[in-house]
């Protein structure tokens, strides 16, 4: 079977970021012998197999070429256009961004994000989900222009706030707020049921540690 990628070819994995194929290698699954990509994640240290047949449903793809990362950076410093205030909603736009995993997509979620955090402190689930949209980016663009990380880190900062621009304005959180309502009475309610069923559970107190769960937005890793 011909394989789009190739041994030590660069690729980007959506959500995860830029890695290298290290083996295409041959593995049996129910009964049936199917090609798989190996590819370790520098970024997070972590090595994925990938089923040949599904790498593109799964949105793995080559790194850009130099005018595709040209034109994200460029995209940072578009005007930007206003979204809606609920960052529920708007936290799942840009989750959705962030699995289709282009560069462009990218890069809006991150221009998206920096343009919203200097009307208001982004809640904590935003303010993670800028952080790896940024790193995604850095990363690859990096790659695609042969530059280092800080080369890049320093050039999205110029891009989202351009010199001469009004500095970005640091604010407190605001608990009063719908938005950062909504964001503690989730966490309220979790942490009451979790404490309902610490208190249902005989011994609970003994494995507390393993009982609590963290508060997870989503299974995918950023």
């Amino acid at each position: 079977m011909e394989t789009k990628f190739k041994v030590d070819q660069k690729v980007v994995y959506p959500s995860q970021g830029v890695g290298v194929v290290t083996e295409i290698f041959e593995k049996k699954f129910k009964e049936e012998m199917n090609l798989y990509y190996k590819i370790y994640i520098e970024a997070s240290d972590m090595i994925v197999m990938v089923p040949v047949a599904k790498a593109e449903e799964l949105g793995i793809r080559q790194i850009v070429s130099k005018k595709e990362a040209e034109e994200a950076l460029n995209l940072l410093s578009d005007e930007f256009e206003p979204i809606t205030s609920d960052w529920k909603l708007r936290y799942q736009m840009n989750l959705d961004l962030l699995k289709k995993g282009t560069v462009k997509d990218i890069a809006t979620i991150v221009r998206c994000l920096y343009n919203r955090s200097k009307v208001k402190e982004l809640p904590i689930l935003e303010r993670k989900l800028y952080d790896s949209a940024k790193k995604l980016l850095e990363d690859e663009i990096s790659f695609a222009l042969g530059k280092s990380s800080k080369e890049i880190e320093a050039a999205i900062h110029t891009k989202l706030e351009p010199p001469g621009a009004a500095p970005r304005v640091k604010h407190t959180i605001q608990l009063d707020d719908d938005e950062d309502d909504d964001l503690m009475d989730d966490v309220n309610e979790k942490s009451r049921r979790r404490d309902d069923d610490l208190d249902d559970d005989d011994g609970a107190s003994d494995d507390m540690d393993d009982a609590e769960g963290d508060f997870d937005e989503d299974d995918d890793s950023f």
